[in-house]
């Protein structure tokens, strides 16, 4: 498989990855395994009826987890049928109860839960799972060579349909805290300590406006619909992720160097 190419690390290499991308990503999607993954799912998944028939099957689960940036519960069996099953229309339901919004996400998508429609027949669901998991199989093994790189790209793809979407403006800020992946460009561009996520919910809402407003001049989330400001809020992720990496190994050197000459 293609292992996308990261020359250097911080602002030089993502400006690389950026310029590159489109023929890095083709390059990668060449690949013999993910194609198969890929007409798998799309010849099976329209005769999937229950959520029992979807986890039954590891290679679905491995699309539809995938597609979700959930992979790491291919093995959940249990949990991933009891997700998909009990849906998102009740506020009780599983995935409704996690703070991760990617499960409810998941479990909306495929429409399996109680007074919900049945979506893995629709016009282009197949494509669009396949899709998705194809963006986060790339931002997979980006990750494997630069982490950061991973987390940025994922934001590039999914704040802008958050941005958009047409709910509050605190229930965006809601869904970025709920997602793992934005949660860490945000804390990270608005230079927020790691110990900020152990604060009450709303006192993070708070903060993350207040910062938002002293950083880019606006608490509102749909400011990130444009590509300008999220290559903002991306760089801005990017170079302070690269100082707190720099900054980690210079005060390794010098306790280093201190033992030595000691």
């Amino acid at each position: 498989m293609f292992t996308p190419i990261i020359p250097s690390t911080g602002l030089t290499g993502w400006r690389f990855l950026q310029r590159t991308y489109d023929s890095q990503f083709a390059a990668f999607n060449q690949s013999s395994q993910l194609a198969r993954a890929a007409e798998y799912f799309e010849e099976k998944i329209s005769s999937v009826t229950t959520a029992e028939e979807l986890v039954a099957d590891r290679r679905l689960r491995e699309v539809a987890l995938g597609a979700f940036g959930l992979q790491d519960d291919i093995d959940n069996r249990f949990f991933i049928k009891k997700v998909l099953e009990e849906g998102t229309t009740n506020e009780d339901s599983l995935a409704n109860r996690f703070s991760d919004s990617r499960y409810k996400d998941f479990s909306a998508a495929f429409g399996l839960g109680p007074g919900e429609q049945l979506k893995l027949q629709d016009t282009g669901f197949a494509q669009d799972i396949i899709a998705k998991y194809r963006a986060n199989s790339f931002e997979i093994a980006t990750g494997s060579q630069d982490d950061s790189m991973r987390v940025a790209l994922f934001a590039q793809r999914e704040i802008p349909a958050l941005a958009t979407d047409d709910t509050s403006n605190d229930a965006k800020w809601f869904g970025i805290m709920g997602q793992p992946p934005l949660r860490a460009v945000f804390e990270k561009a608005l230079n927020l300590p790691s110990s900020f996520g152990q604060i009450d919910i709303d006192q993070q809402l708070v903060v993350f406006k207040e910062r938002s407003r002293a950083v880019f001049g606006t608490d509102e989330v749909s400011q990130f619909a444009g590509d300008e400001a999220v290559q903002d809020l991306v760089t801005k992720y990017i170079v302070r992720s690269q100082l707190d990496s720099f900054n980690a190994n210079t005060s390794s050197a010098s306790i280093a160097l201190t033992l030595l000459q000691s």
